[in-house]
């Protein structure tokens, strides 16, 4: 009797002992991937901010040209500060917080594309060294943005993945921090990163 007594409890041991060792284990496997997703998002917003930073100094090229559009003008600086005031907590990077930082991105895009067709019409400007400059950091800025989102996109895909196969969801599902993350999406409109590129 208590030969099978022993057995029982050993086996009650065994199988909770080696459920805890997979619960570790798929926790520090989430807590790598989590890591790896906030990384990267660190990597988006900097040339976000890249982009942000370069902007000032695009409009006040172009304002120092007589009687350019100060409209435009205005518009690219509330978008700007538009973008810039959305902040997201690398611990929820939910698909709606995603999406709205997302969109103010695309309305700053659309003001700088809105601002940058204006400037055909301004031959002595467009063709500045100044102006130039800033037009080929910008490219190169967009360039590095759709890399970075792309990559950010990857790591969350790995973590979803991996977050919502059976059994390791229930896992997830206990920490707030293993939520399933957003990506970014393509908008209608958008495939493709806007048109800034005014050499002849």
């Amino acid at each position: 009797m208590k030969k099978i007594f022993f057995i029982t409890i050993s086996s009650i041991f065994i199988f909770l002992f080696g459920i805890g060792i997979w619960m570790t284990g798929t926790y520090n496997q989430l807590v790598k991937l989590n890591e790896n997703i906030k990384t990267q998002w660190g990597q988006v917003e900097t040339v976000y901010q890249r982009r942000a930073d370069l902007i000032p100094n695009l409009v006040n090229t172009v304002k120092g040209s007589a009687n350019f559009e100060k409209n435009t003008l205005n518009q690219i600086i509330e978008s700007r500060s538009k973008a810039t005031s959305i902040k997201i907590n690398s611990n929820d990077l939910s698909q709606d917080k995603i999406s709205k930082f997302q969109k103010a991105q695309e309305e700053l895009n659309r003001s700088v594309g809105r601002l940058l067709l204006i400037v055909e019409n301004y031959p002595d400007l467009k063709s500045t060294q100044n102006f130039y400059e800033l037009q080929n950091q910008l490219e190169g800025t967009e360039n590095r943005i759709s890399v970075e989102r792309n990559r950010f996109n990857d790591q969350v895909n790995n973590f979803n993945t991996y977050r919502n196969q059976f059994p390791k969801f229930i896992v997830a599902n206990l920490f707030y921090q293993f939520k399933e993350k957003g990506y970014f999406q393509s908008h209608i409109g958008a495939k493709k990163s806007p048109l800034i590129d005014f050499r002849d």
